[in-house]
């Protein structure tokens, strides 16, 4: 069972990945997430995107033990905006980006294939 504290984000009651945890059920501008089954990799690349959003005055997040695979990842946002914005845009941004990554990525491999065909 999950502390009262805790909500599922997704809301259809479904498991999810991603719980919302708040000190205080009324202050939404200082939020804690929970995100199941992940590490640095998405930790360090999810708080840089946010915190270049101006809004947000802090975004940190700690992963409690080696052993464990959940970050507690804080956010607190500046001028009564939800934390949870912030967060949603933030992914939605390292998504974008992990795309075009991907995208120059596969365009550079072909490139490089039809280079080497002509060659042969």
């Amino acid at each position: 069972n999950k502390p009262p504290s805790c909500r599922n984000s997704l809301g259809d009651g479904r498991p999810s990945t991603v719980n919302q945890v708040q000190a205080g059920d009324s202050d939404e501008t200082c939020v804690t997430f929970v995100l199941h089954e992940e590490d640095h990799t998405l930790g360090n690349s999810l708080r840089y995107i946010i915190m270049k959003n101006p809004e947000v005055d802090f975004c940190g997040y700690s992963i409690t033990h080696p052993s464990e695979t959940k970050i507690n990842f804080r956010i607190q946002t500046r001028g009564g905006i939800p934390a949870v914005e912030p967060f949603r845009r933030g992914l939605s941004q390292l998504t974008e980006v992990c795309q075009h990554v991907l995208n120059t990525f596969e365009a550079s491999v072909k490139m490089y294939k039809d280079r080497n065909e002509e060659m042969e």
